[in-house]
């Protein structure tokens, strides 16, 4: 056996599995404070905050008598209330006997139902909260784009002769008028694909009149994780000349042709910023794709994303704006996840989209190898997908300890203890089957 050749492929194993434990512990951390700061403020005491399982190989207690700790199993974590029997707050009997109701009082089980249900509520509540504020970190950071259609900064294509420059605002493309952003995208959308347009733009107060580079051109703007194009070494800026020798002007016909492949090999010439050009042949892979309107569309894709031949001038957002789209960013996310396990469920989908553990890893590590700001864009995607399928009312997760709750305040007392065992068993054993489903999705899928 070739020990050093198997050196890269170590080395690639350890930065997904690094990156998925860095991601996870992110994750669950400020899930797991969710739980303990609102627990704290509403009387709920906290013996343990654990990030990780297993043996703790470090400690330490704080004045309030909480202790935190990590284990030596970096892949999940729990805060255990007083009062509670082990991690996922199963009722400690004998303990809960032998408390006076103050004692009781500072217990999961003993507090009122408000602070029992507000402290379970909190940890996917907390998740959410972090995919916002990551969301509307990026807006702040990169800002939006504005109304008008004015070039802020332009893509490097391999174009002939006259082009845009940076504060150009387009007038009209290919004689058609262009008044704003929106009417700009949907018009040069419409454009048949060609090797230039016309442009007629206001430069420096002056009307300007000229051929340049077709609106959308085939520039990859983004390479997906775990695509075929990332697989042959594309990287966001590589622009598509052709493919299997007919040459292309537009994303849409690159669109087509990977669409009309049927999951055929593809060989594409590509033009690298810097004036360079190589060769690379690739095979689309069959993926159900989420629709703007809802549902989804079932395509061979390669993985890239397309756009504008330009960065439109981007605004700075107040931190409102920015909150606010990071919270529609969020729900899009939290909606297009339902829409798709409802369309696995009904079989519309293959049920291959689920991902265990090993994918999500490897989509961790692919996130990191793209980037901080791609990784940190998927911790916040990830934290929405966790704080989502936390709400499922499954026992054992919080969405099912929120329906027993919610079972109390209607019938005015809890499940009984026996009811609550076997419920919270039977959530365990139907989350137990469904990781071992993702997992085999993750080892069968192609």
């Amino acid at each position: 056996m070739d020990i050093l050749g198997l050196i890269p492929s170590f080395g690639g194993l350890v930065w997904t599995v690094l990156a998925f434990v860095v991601a996870l512990s992110i994750i669950v951390a400020v899930h797991e404070y969710g739980h303990y700061i609102v627990g704290r403020w509403t009387g709920i005491h906290a013996e343990v905050f654990s990030l990780g399982f297993g043996p703790v190989i470090w400690s330490r207690v704080d004045r309030r008598g909480t202790r935190w700790q990590l284990a030596a199993l970096p892949f999940g974590g729990f805060v255990k209330f007083l009062g509670d029997a082990d991690a996922a707050s199963g009722k400690d009997t004998v303990a809960m006997a032998g408390m006076t109701p103050h004692q009781a009082r500072n217990t999961m089980h003993g507090a009122p139902l408000w602070a029992r249900a507000s402290t379970v509520a909190a940890g996917p509540v907390f998740n959410f909260i972090l995919s916002i504020l990551v969301f509307a970190g990026f807006f702040m950071i990169n800002g939006i784009a504005t109304d008008l259609p004015v070039v802020g900064q332009m893509k490097d294509v391999p174009h002939q002769g006259q082009t845009l420059l940076p504060g150009d605002q387009i007038l009209s493309v290919a004689g058609q008028d262009t008044p704003d952003l929106a009417a700009l995208v949907a018009k040069a959308g419409d454009l048949p694909p060609a090797p230039a347009v016309a442009y007629r733009v206001l430069r420096d107060g002056a009307e300007v009149t000229f051929d340049g580079p077709f609106p959308f051109p085939p520039v990859a703007d983004g390479v997906q994780a775990m695509s075929a194009a990332q697989d042959v070494g594309m990287m966001p800026g590589d622009v598509v000349l052709s493919v299997d020798g007919t040459a292309i002007h537009a994303f849409e016909q690159l669109r087509d042709a990977v669409g009309a492949s049927g999951g055929k090999p593809l060989l594409l010439n590509i033009w690298r910023p810097g004036g360079t050009t190589y060769e690379a042949a690739l095979v689309p892979r069959r993926m159900d794709i989420p629709l703007p309107e809802g549902g989804f569309e079932t395509r061979w894709l390669i993985g890239l994303s397309g756009g504008l031949v330009f960065q439109p001038e981007t605004r700075t957002p107040g931190p409102f704006e920015a909150v606010g789209d990071g919270a529609a960013q969020t729900l899009r996310i939290a909606q297009t996840s339902l829409s798709g396990l409802w369309h696995m469920i009904t079989g519309a989908i293959s049920s291959c989209n689920l991902q265990g553990p090993i994918g999500i890893a490897e989509t961790s590590g692919a996130a990191a190898s793209a980037g901080a700001a791609s990784f940190i864009w998927f911790i916040a995607m990830l934290s929405t997908a966790v704080g989502l399928m936390n709400l499922f009312p499954v026992p054992v997760l919080d969405g099912g300890h929120l329906v027993f709750h919610a079972y109390e305040a209607v019938s005015g007392k809890p499940p009984s203890d026996r009811a609550l065992q076997v419920l919270m068993t039977t959530g365990l054993a139907l989350l137990l089957t469904l990781m071992v489903f993702a997992l085999t999705n993750d080892i069968f899928c192609p």
